[in-house]
């Protein structure tokens, strides 16, 4: 494509569309500093103009904690396993507040850099991306706070404290897998993002935080793990806690459940990549 200059001249023009069908990830890598930025902008966004600032990261966790404890642990009599029915449901709102917020915020991401994603081109996939990362900063606030309301209750992390972050980015994968299918939607149909809270709350209640998941009947185990959250939260718990058995299958079916619809949302996000700057 070219254009004519002012003195008759004829100017090339180059026109940049995305590569291939398939998810570049050596791209994505190439515009890391756009993703810092961008990680670093949200950030400053978020708690911009706030009186508490960055303890709404604390209070959020903190404050469901309270309501789950005092209505579900002490007068519904829901079982904790063994463990202070507040830690036990603490430790299952970090890895739940991290997807919760990671979800929503990455779904959202492309309609919300509307501006950004029409006027430069960059590989979009960066956008969810930031807004999944920037969350890590809330989880590791809370997780201080955890750990002190462990050390409140008198309970020490065992030896399986070192998964803890394996289990950190499992539920990340998870809210990107479903954020890419969720962003991309939501591009071309604004329902998605009227849908979204609505969503997460049944997704809540369908994962093990204010429950064991041994209330869940063994022959349903696996099934449950259908959930990818559930083996999230589960795992999650147990290697914080050192308490109980290991997830097993649960998390099993949970990891496999997360990586095939975290390939499914790469390529669908890819394939929608092209058109996003026309339709948002």
């Amino acid at each position: 494509m070219s254009g004519v200059s002012g003195t008759g001249l004829v100017s090339p023009s180059t026109i940049i569309r995305p590569s291939g069908a398939r998810p570049n990830l050596g791209e994505v890598w190439a515009y890391r500093e756009l993703l810092y930025f961008l990680v670093w902008r949200d950030l400053k966004v978020r708690y911009k103009q706030t009186v508490l600032g960055i303890a709404w990261a604390v209070l959020q966790p903190l404050a469901t904690t309270l309501v789950f404890a005092i209505f579900l642990g002490r007068l519904a009599g829901v079982p904790s396993d063994g463990v202070p029915y507040p830690v036990f449901a603490y430790a299952a709102m970090l890895p739940w507040q991290l997807f919760a917020h990671a979800l929503t915020e990455s779904s959202n991401s492309l309609v919300a850099n509307e501006r950004l994603i029409t006027k430069v081109y960059f590989p979009r996939l960066v956008i969810p991306l930031a807004t999944i990362l920037a969350g890590l900063v809330d989880f590791a606030i809370a997780f201080v706070v955890g750990i002190g309301l462990m050390a409140w209750y008198g309970i020490v992390p065992g030896p399986f404290i070192a998964a803890v972050p394996l289990f950190v980015a499992l539920a990340v994968l998870t809210a990107l897998a479903a954020g890419l299918w969720l962003s991309a939607l939501n591009v071309e149909y604004r329902d998605v993002r009227y849908t979204l809270g609505f969503l997460v709350q049944i997704w809540l209640f369908a994962t093990p935080v204010a429950y064991p998941s041994s209330l869940v009947p063994e022959r349903w185990r696996a099934l449950y793990g259908l959930n990818p959250m559930a083996g999230v939260v589960e795992g999650f718990r147990w290697a914080l806690l050192g308490h109980g058995q290991p997830p097993g299958a649960l998390l099993v079916v949970s990891t496999a459940v997360t990586f095939v619809v975290l390939a499914g949302g790469l390529w669908y996000f890819k394939r929608m990549e092209r058109t996003f700057a026309d339709v948002v």
